[in-house]
């Protein structure tokens, strides 16, 4: 067809064969190939529309396949070794790492830090050794510089030692005047440190710190150890317990009070007191300065007659009086020994008076002579050395106006026994000195 439509057929036989001479022509075939070859470029070219490139195949994905670098900082060094009977110097704690490949497995690996970087020493010998750090779980497709890439070890055997713990106080000076730490207690009070040899042989101390800053009682807390070599160096070294209890009693300002005993009820009929005997006679007072300059003796301990009828030791707590911290000890010992009761009579005891204004005087009215009896009961062994002196009847004659009262007798005598009046009370005169 081809054939055709370049050389049109003509009518007759001299027409073929001149068809055929042209065809067998070697310049004719070259014409038409070359004629094909340049229709067959223009058809290419059109429907490309631009000249064609050479590009390298895409990479699953759509993406290039591109070299990046990336150095990561502060990555754990893991230390393989014996670690129940050796001790290690001489590792890093971490190292930088470069890592080298593809972008995307660089960037995973920066995240997540998946890989390990690690210092093997557990074929080597008691000694110092240069050892070569090495990673493990690094992607394939990523290698991996690290810096610093060789390090000097020393490998020690490990021994343990005891060693007894001191406390050391912070802000001793900030404690409130009159106040002071007392001997710590701590517990354990001794722990167990575990190191090198070399390291054993240079610990100096082993304490506890604790803060007594505004302390005004025993302090009780927590420590942590510290271990510290002779030019007060922190040694990192393995400790058990690392952490203790401390006891820090707190002195405070302090008083020795005698105190007063309050009798309560009364014996049974034909009984009576032999003696009453504290133990300890006095006590101590805790508390602040000025509490205790206003302080001369303690009361409020009480012992109820009533409920004795032999001989007996009372346990009797000691009442803190308002600001103080704390008294010492909180409960004292009472001895009571009981004895029948007799009885004896201490005739005319003269009544003095008391309180009476300046510028006054009185008179008794009665008895006239201002004198009256009184009957002392107790032990026989107490009662048999009492005497008219010991015995004293008086009467308040404060605040009284001019005229006739009646007043009431006190009576002032020993411990340990009862009396009785010949009278309660008194009538007496007051008026005007002329």
């Amino acid at each position: 067809m081809l054939q055709q439509k370049l050389f049109p057929q003509t009518v007759g036989n001299g027409g073929e064969k001149r068809m055929d001479k042209l065809i067998e022509s070697p310049w004719v075939m070259r014409f038409i190939a070359l004629f094909l070859a340049l229709m067959l470029y223009a058809s290419v070219n059109i429907e490309s529309g631009s000249p064609s490139k050479s590009q390298p195949p895409p990479l699953l994905g759509g993406t290039t396949s591109t070299t990046d670098k990336s150095t990561v900082t502060e990555v754990p060094v893991v230390t393989y070794f014996d670690q129940e009977n050796l001790v290690v110097t001489g590792v890093p704690e971490t190292v930088s790492v470069t890592l080298e490949g593809t972008t995307g497995s660089i960037t995973k690996a920066s995240k997540q830090k998946g890989f390990e970087i690690y210092a093997d020493l557990t074929n080597l010998s008691i000694g110092t050794h240069q050892v070569k750090l090495k990673h493990k779980d690094l992607p394939d497709d990523l290698t991996a510089s690290i810096n610093p890439s060789i390090i000097t070890v020393s490998i020690e055997e490990k021994i343990t030692k005891s060693f007894p713990v001191t406390v050391d106080f912070l802000n001793e000076d900030k404690l409130e005047e009159g106040y002071e730490p007392d001997q710590p207690i701590v517990s354990p009070n001794s722990i167990n440190v575990t190191a090198s040899k070399e390291v054993i042989e240079r610990i100096s101390a082993v304490k506890a710190t604790i803060n007594l800053e505004n302390a005004k009682e025993t302090v009780e807390s927590d420590a942590t150890i510290t271990i510290y070599d002779g030019d007060g160096n922190i040694l990192p070294v393995e400790v058990e317990p690392s952490v203790v209890d401390v006891t820090v009693p707190i002195k405070s300002p302090s008083k020795e009070l005698p105190f007063k005993i309050v009798r309560e009820g009364e014996l049974g009929k034909g009984l009576s007191i032999l003696s009453l005997e504290p133990d300890p006679k006095q006590v101590t007072v805790y508390g602040p300065l000025d509490v205790l300059e206003n302080l001369e003796f303690l009361d409020g301990i009480k012992v109820d007659l009533s409920k004795l009828t032999e001989d007996t030791v009372l346990e009797v707590a000691i009442p803190k009086p308002e600001g103080v911290n704390k008294v010492s000890p909180e409960k004292i010992n009472i001895k009571v020994d009981i004895d029948n009761q007799e009885e004896k009579l201490l005739s005319d005891q003269s009544i003095q008076e008391v309180g009476m204004s300046e510028g006054k005087r009185f008179d008794f009215l009665d008895p006239d002579l201002g004198s009256i009896d009184v009957q002392i009961f107790g032990a026989p062994s107490v009662i048999e050395s009492i005497t008219s002196d010991d015995i004293e009847l008086y009467i308040n004659l404060s605040d009284l106006s001019d005229g006739e009262h009646e007043v009431k007798v006190e009576v002032n005598g020993p411990q340990n026994i009862t009396w009785s009046l010949e009278q309660e009370t008194v009538k007496v005169k007051i008026s005007s000195a002329s």
